[in-house]
């Protein structure tokens, strides 16, 4: 599926610019630094600025979540006449420690804001009704993504619906081969393309598990099989990878799924963390 903001071109090229071919690279390379030609440029003229096919400039902008060069073009001449403002700086081994530390908080910010401006409506809200809805909730993810996975585990477990998740990949497939149409699954992955990952997907769609789906913008099989695609973006910096700044994002979309979903559930709720906190209140002194 297709985010249907139409914001934020050069975001969106700069979140998989790593995950770009040779000839991809080129036509990013030449979008982000020549934005005001482009959008008085048809796509025959790009074509043959970069000696490319037109075939080949057109699944760059799909590729991107575009429709096709002229929405690509829309999208770009509406962030050149309303510019993102630019809070990203570089790390410098000149800055002292809270210089890095402020520059983190920023780029952290600007994943944030620029999240946000992808996330739809109907999508977000298909996701709580899922969640709602479902017998049980697993939540799957690997490395990075498997700690984001571990962290909507212990926020959901206060909802009252019974959740699980698994580090192991053996355990994951065995999961989700339990699972049935009564239950939902949220798989989270930076790149969409974690073959230990789809593999659960896989098995979870066969039993009819309702899916959702939380990664990057750029289309991935993950966004493409998964019932609801949530997206987030992120930029590579020197100090550290696009899937690391992404975690904050994923962070923020499971927390905004899980509130959503106390609040339209506010009487189980309410009595589920209640009885949470008095089990866990023999643990204090």
């Amino acid at each position: 599926m297709e985010p249907t903001n139409q914001m934020h071109c050069i975001s969106r090229i700069r979140s998989s610019y790593g995950r770009f071919s040779e000839k991809e690279k080129k036509i990013a390379d030449y979008i982000l630094n020549h934005p005001k030609h482009i959008i008085h440029s048809t796509i025959s003229q790009i074509a043959d600025d970069l000696e490319i096919a037109e075939a080949t400039v057109f699944r760059f902008c799909k590729r991107i979540g575009f429709k096709g060069y002229q929405a690509m073009k829309i999208a770009l001449a509406s962030e050149i006449v309303n510019p993102v403002k630019d809070i990203h700086e570089t790390i410098s081994e000149k800055d002292n420690e809270k210089e890095v530390a402020q520059k983190v908080f920023q780029s952290n910010i600007r994943t944030l804001e620029e999240t946000i401006h992808l996330l739809d409506t109907e999508p977000y809200r298909r996701a709580v009704t899922m969640l709602m809805n479902a017998r049980k909730v697993e939540f799957y993810g690997n490395g990075g993504s498997g700690i984001v996975a571990m962290d909507a585990h212990h926020k959901f477990l206060r909802s009252g619906i019974q959740t699980a998740t698994y580090s192991d990949s053996h355990l994951q497939l065995m999961g989700a081969s339990q699972l049935t149409e009564e239950d939902a699954a949220v798989f989270i992955s930076h790149s969409g393309t974690n073959k230990d990952l789809l593999q659960v997907l896989a098995v979870a769609k066969e039993n009819n598990v309702k899916t959702i789906g939380i990664t990057t913008l750029a289309k991935s099989p993950l966004s493409q099989q998964v019932d609801v695609p949530l997206f987030t973006t992120s930029e590579e910096t020197d100090y550290r990878s696009e899937a690391l700044a992404s975690r904050i994002a994923q962070l923020c979309i499971i927390d905004g799924l899980y509130v959503n979903v106390m609040m339209q559930n506010k009487e189980a709720s309410q009595a589920s963390v209640n009885k949470m906190r008095k089990a866990i209140s023999i643990k204090r002194i």
